[in-house]
C-alpha cells in the first residue's frame, strides 16, 4: 500500500513537483509536466509523450536528450487534460513539428487529440501515434483496441532517437508507427495496487495465485492461474508473444529482438534476473538473436507486484535507433554528449477576461455557481464509492478524478462571479478548470458538457427553459462525439435518458425546475440499470464480465449530479 502521502488529490502535484526539484539536470517543471531542462537543437521535431502518473518512470523519467522532449502528466492513473497536453507541447516547441505518443486509452485519446487539434489551428504541426502493444487486451485482428503498456518504451525511444539525429516531422511519425507495428507485450500480477488514500487495493488476487494480462492501471486479468515457478513463467511469456509476429516475419530464426522484461513496482529485480535468464534461454533456442535487452522498471503501476514481458522485433533502421544514446533521469544509454541548459521556461498569464454580460445573465450566475457548489459537496460526498464502483473493473481513480474536476470548476466558477461574469462565461471557465485538473476520461466528458451548457445558456440573457434545454441536447450530443453508444455502460447511459427525460418534460409545458426533477429520477433508474449491461468500451472491456451486477461509475456519478443540481433549481423556483 502506499504510505507517504499529505492530501491524496494533491499526490500528483507533489510528486511531480519533487521529481523536476530531484531531477533539474534533465527536466524543468512547465504547466501539465515537464520539458528538457538542457537545450535541443532548433527546427527538430519534439516527441511529447504522457499519461496519468503513477508508472514512474513512465512518462516523466523518460524526458531527455535521445529520448522524450517533454511529457504531460495526469493525476494518478488519468490521463492529463488537454490543456495539459498543450501546454507541455508549446514549452517542448523546437520549430520542427511536434509527435505525441500515449498509450491506447480512451481518456488519452481523446485529450491528446483535443491537443493536437489545438496545435494545429495555432499553426504548429503536430502527429499522434497511440501504442497498442498488450496482446492481452483485444485480438489480433483488433490490434487498435489493445492498450499500451511497457511497450510503450519501444515507440518513445526511435522516435526519440530518430528526431535527435534531425528526421523530419513525417519520419518521426513513420518511425514511431513502425516501433509500434513490431511490439508485442504480455503481463501479470501477484497482487493488486492501492492509490494514496485508499484503504482497499484496486484488485485482489488470491493466495497463490496469479492474475494473467493485466493493464498497468491496477485492471484485473483476463485470466487467474496458480503462481508458476521463474521459469514457468517465462515459458508463459515468451510463448504467448512468440504465438503472434509481425506481419513481415515468417520464420523467427535469425530475427533480432530487442527484449524488455518489465517490473511493475514491488517485484524485486532479482526475481526479474531470474526470470529473464528463463527468457533468454528459450529465445536463444528458437534462434532469435537478442539486442541490448532491458531489465528493470519502465513502467510501473505504482507498487503492483507483478511483470511483464515485450518483444521489439528489429530491422536494420530500428536497431540503429534501440541502440542510439539516450540520457534520461530514469534512462541512459551510451553518450550523448555534452549538454548546454536551456532558457528557463516562463508561463504566459493566462488570466481570462470577463466579457461583458446582462444584469439578468449576472444573476443566473449566482444559480449556476450554487449549482456547481451542489455538485462538488455531492461528489465529495460520494467519492470513495465512486473509486470503489470503478476499481470492480476499471482503474478506481473516477472518484478522485470528479473530485479534483469538480473542485477545480467550483474555484473557477466563484472567481468568475465575483469578477462579473454572465451565466455562459461562469459555465466557460468552470468547464475549462474542471477539464484541466481532472484530466482523464471524465475531465474530458465533463468539461465538454460545462462547455456546451456554457455556449447555450451565453452572457446575454437570463437562461429560459429553450435555453436550457438546448444546452443539455447540445452536452448530450458531445459527450457521444466520443465514441460511446447507449448500452456500453458509459454515461451515455444517464445522459442520453436525462435529455429525452427532459426535453419531454419540458415540451409538454413543465417549468424548469419539475421537468429537472422528474429528469433526475429518471436518470437515476438508467444509472442503476446499468449494473445488468456488460462494458464495451473503455479500460473495462476486457473484463466485462467482472462489472456485472456493479453499475458504472460515470453513469452514477452522473445522476448523483443532476439530483444535486435540481435541488438547486427548486430552491431558485421557490426564491423566485
Amino acid at each position: 500500500m502506499t504510505r507517504l502521502y499529505n492530501d491524496p488529490t494533491a499526490f500528483a502535484d507533489e510528486m511531480i513537483d519533487g521529481f523536476a526539484r530531484a531531477s533539474a539536470r534533465w527536466v524543468q517543471r512547465v504547466p501539465g509536466g515537464v520539458t528538457r531542462s538542457t537545450r535541443s537543437e532548433p527546427g527538430t521535431v519534439a516527441l511529447v509523450i504522457g499519461g496519468g502518473s503513477g508508472h514512474y518512470p513512465a512518462f516523466g523519467g523518460l524526458v531527455g536528450p535521445g529520448l522524450a522532449h517533454g511529457a504531460a502528466l495526469g493525476n494518478l492513473f488519468a490521463s492529463p487534460s488537454a490543456q495539459q497536453v498543450r501546454h507541455v507541447s508549446e514549452a517542448a516547441d523546437l520549430g520542427g513539428g511536434i509527435l505525441l505518443s500515449f498509450g491506447n486509452y480512451a481518456g488519452d485519446v481523446a485529450n491528446f487529440g483535443r491537443a493536437r487539434d489545438e496545435l494545429i489551428a495555432n499553426g504548429v504541426a503536430c502527429r499522434i501515434v497511440t501504442i497498442t502493444d498488450d496482446i492481452s487486451s483485444a485480438p489480433a485482428s483488433e490490434r487498435h483496441k489493445r492498450r499500451g503498456i511497457a511497450g510503450d518504451f519501444t515507440v518513445f525511444k526511435c522516435a526519440g532517437a530518430a528526431a535527435e539525429r534531425g528526421d523530419d516531422l513525417d519520419d518521426v511519425e513513420r518511425i514511431a508507427r513502425k516501433a509500434n507495428d513490431r511490439t508485442r507485450s504480455f503481463g501479470v500480477a501477484f497482487s493488486g495496487c492501492s492509490l494514496p488514500g485508499a484503504a482497499e487495493p484496486l484488485f485482489t488476487v488470491p493466495e497463490g495465485r496469479m492474475a494473467v494480462g493485466m493493464g498497468i492501471h491496477g485492471e484485473p486479468g483476463i485470466d487467474e492461474r496458480d503462481v508458476p515457478t521463474a521459469d514457468e513463467l517465462a515459458e508463459l511469456f515468451v510463448s504467448s508473444l512468440l504465438a503472434e509476429l509481425p506481419d513481415d516475419i515468417e520464420d523467427v530464426r535469425g530475427a533480432r529482438v530487442a527484449v524488455i522484461l518489465n517490473g511493475l513496482g514491488s517485484v524485486k529485480y532479482e526475481e526479474l534476473f531470474v526470470v529473464y535468464s528463463g527468457v533468454a534461454r528459450r529465445l536463444d533456442a528458437a534462434g532469435i538473436e537478442v539486442v541490448e535487452p532491458e531489465v528493470g522498471e519502465l513502467v510501473t503501476s505504482f507498487d503492483m507486484a507483478g511483470a511483464s514481458l515485450t518483444l521489439f522485433w528489429l530491422d536494420d533502421e530500428l536497431e540503429e535507433l534501440w541502440r542510439a544514446p539516450a540520457d534520461a533521469p530514469a534512462y541512459s544509454k551510451g553518450s550523448v554528449g555534452p549538454t548546454v541548459a536551456a532558457d528557463v521556461w516562463q508561463a504566459d498569464d493566462e488570466t481570462v477576461a470577463i466579457p461583458e454580460a446582462s444584469e439578468a445573465s449576472r444573476s443566473a450566475a449566482l444559480t449556476v455557481l450554487a449549482a456547481i457548489e451542489a455538485l462538488t459537496t455531492i461528489v465529495d460526498e460520494h467519492a470513495d464509492e465512486l473509486g470503489r464502483i470503478d476499481a470492480v473493473a476499471g482503474d478506481g481513480d473516477h472518484g478522485i478524478g470528479m473530485q479534483r474536476g469538480s473542485g477545480a470548476a467550483l474555484v473557477a466558477a466563484r472567481d468568475a462571479v465575483e469578477r462579473g461574469a454572465g451565466a455562459g462565461t461562469v459555465l466557460a471557465l468552470a468547464a475549462d478548470a474542471w477539464s484541466d485538473r481532472a484530466g482523464g476520461t471524465s475531465g474530458a466528458l465533463w468539461g465538454a458538457v460545462l462547455a456546451a451548457l456554457g455556449d447555450a445558456l451565453a452572457d446575454d440573457a437570463a437562461p429560459d427553459r429553450a435555453s436550457v434545454a438546448a444546452g443539455v441536447t447540445a452536452a448530450t450530443t458531445a459527450v457521444l462525439g466520443f465514441g460511446a453508444s447507449p448500452g456500453d455502460k458509459t454515461m451515455v447511459d444517464a445522459i442520453v435518458p436525462f435529455r429525452d427525460a427532459l426535453t419531454a418534460a419540458l415540451d409538454a409545458g413543465d417549468s424548469l425546475a419539475e421537468a429537472w426533477s422528474d429528469a433526475a429520477d429518471v436518470t437515476e433508474l438508467a444509472a442503476a440499470a446499468t449494473a445488468d449491461l456488460l462494458p464495451r468500451m473503455g479500460r473495462a472491456r476486457p473484463h466485462a464480465e467482472k462489472s456485472l451486477g456493479t453499475p458504472d461509475a460515470g453513469a452514477v456519478s452522473f445522476a448523483l449530479i443532476v439530483v444535486a443540481v435540481g435541488a438547486v433549481l427548486r430552491d431558485a423556483a421557490t426564491d423566485n
